[in-house]
């Protein structure tokens, strides 16, 4: 039995298909132009297969309510080729087979939970820092929606006094942790790529700074047992040391230190590296054979 799974991306759309234990029989990608460019070869690929399922971890703002009308549609994306696309309705009417959608963070966060770093864990947070900045939070077993899905990458934090940009690059809000920490924002700043800055540049305290902040909230608000940061950004290995340093410093003992230790166990890295992402809209393809695709917590 195969079943299909879609990494669908603002930059490129990685599709796989997987086989009953999860091995991977074949991966491909395609750049995200226009629905009309990127959806045929999308459809094409997945019908050289017989698959029982398909599962989508989509870039959003997705419409996840399964009572709407419009469920499973991309919404107010800045891509606007792909504003309010319903993608998943597409794929299920043109490959005549059940599939499930949710947010790529989301994706990678349940893949976490069940199969990497989170395994074990009741509470989990899984964020990406790379292009953009999103989070996924994973609550006994199933990823959190409610009014829509967590927007962590917006949240507010407090811009350090050395920033020479305070307010950020966000188009939507002024010194959000997404306009002043994700890749663009780095290089807009500095004029170089973060792959391009030594780990000595000033660019990096910055950094580290405000995803102490991101984390610190998340401890307070949500109690994950575990925070994985990962996406590519995070590929600097040498920020989780000044991260967890940060965040304790921030939580200035509010949690117990018998709770937290120094951090190495609960800030961490992905466990299934680069594949979580991929390894959740599998995932969510079980789930869709087996009939639950909502997988709602």
């Amino acid at each position: 039995m195969y079943y299909g799974a879609l990494e669908a991306g603002g930059t490129k759309m990685v599709l796989a298909v997987m086989d009953e234990e999860g091995n991977t029989v074949s991966r491909i990608s395609v750049p995200t132009r226009t629905p009309d460019e990127t959806m045929p070869a999308m459809l094409d690929y997945y019908r050289g297969f017989s698959l029982a399922a398909l599962g989508i971890g989509c870039f959003g703002p997705l419409d996840l309510n399964p009572a709407s009308e419009t469920y499973g549609s991309i919404t107010m994306t800045p891509k606007l080729p792909w504003r309010n696309y319903p993608i998943l309705s597409v794929f299920e009417k043109e490959l005549s087979i059940p599939a499930a959608i949710d947010t790529d963070v989301n994706g990678a966060a349940l893949a976490e939970a069940e199969l990497g770093a989170a395994r074990g864990t009741s509470v989990s947070l899984y964020v990406t820092v790379g292009t953009g900045i999103g989070g996924g939070l994973i609550m006994n077993g199933k990823p959190v929606h409610g009014l829509m899905h967590p927007e962590i990458g917006h949240i507010s934090v407090v811009p350090a006094p050395e920033d020479p940009s305070p307010d950020g690059f966000c188009p939507y809000h002024a010194h959000c942790l997404e306009g002043l920490a994700a890749g663009p924002a780095i290089e807009k700043r500095w004029g170089q790529s973060a792959k391009e800055l030594p780990p000595d540049h000033p660019a990096w305290d910055l950094e580290s700074g405000y995803l102490a902040q991101l984390c610190a909230a998340a401890l307070l608000s949500f109690s994950p047992e575990r925070i994985i940061l990962g996406g590519g950004v995070m590929q600097q290995k040498f920020l989780f040391d000044s991260i967890r340093e940060k965040t304790l410093e921030l939580l200035n003992g509010y949690i117990p230190a018998r709770l937290l230790g120094h951090l190495d166990n609960v800030i961490v890295e992905p466990g299934l590296g680069t594949a979580s992402g991929i390894t959740g809209a599998y995932l969510l393809a079980k789930g869709a054979a087996l009939g639950t695709p909502d997988r709602r917590g």
